[in-house]
């Protein structure tokens, strides 16, 4: 039970940066495009990919299962907007907007396979596991 309560406070953590994060990039950048979301889904991937790296079984900073459920299903799965990016990619195309989607979506698969690629390779750095 303990378990689900961690991952319940993670994930309130997370949707209420995820609302923060976003309407502040919105509130800057506009609309045109869902800056917000590809904004928190970017960050959001480079953090998972990062508690991952430097918490793995073998790195520098092993970390508790609860830490890390806390952190990367809680605050992560809260924080990151894959199902919000899909509606408003399928908003797009309804909108005849086939250009802009794809664009959209070629980016944020970019930008969180990159988030996550950045974040894993810097906690293997300071695990000293990549030099």
């Amino acid at each position: 039970m303990f378990t689900y309560l961690i991952i319940a406070i993670g994930g309130a953590i997370g949707s209420m940066g995820r609302y923060w994060i976003s309407g502040m990039v919105a509130e800057r950048w506009g609309e045109s495009l869902p800056w917000g979301t590809l904004v928190v889904n970017s960050t959001g991937s480079l953090l998972i990919g990062f508690i991952f790296g430097i918490t793995a079984p073998g790195s520098r900073f092993l970390a508790p299962v609860g830490f890390r459920e806390f952190f990367m299903i809680g605050i992560c799965g809260g924080y990151t907007t894959f199902s919000s990016f899909s509606l408003q990619s399928l908003q797009m195309l309804q909108e005849g907007e086939w250009l802009k989607a794809a664009l959209y979506s070629a980016v944020a698969l970019l930008t969180s396979f990159g988030g996550v690629w950045v974040g894993f390779t810097f906690a293997a750095v300071l695990n000293g596991s990549l030099k």
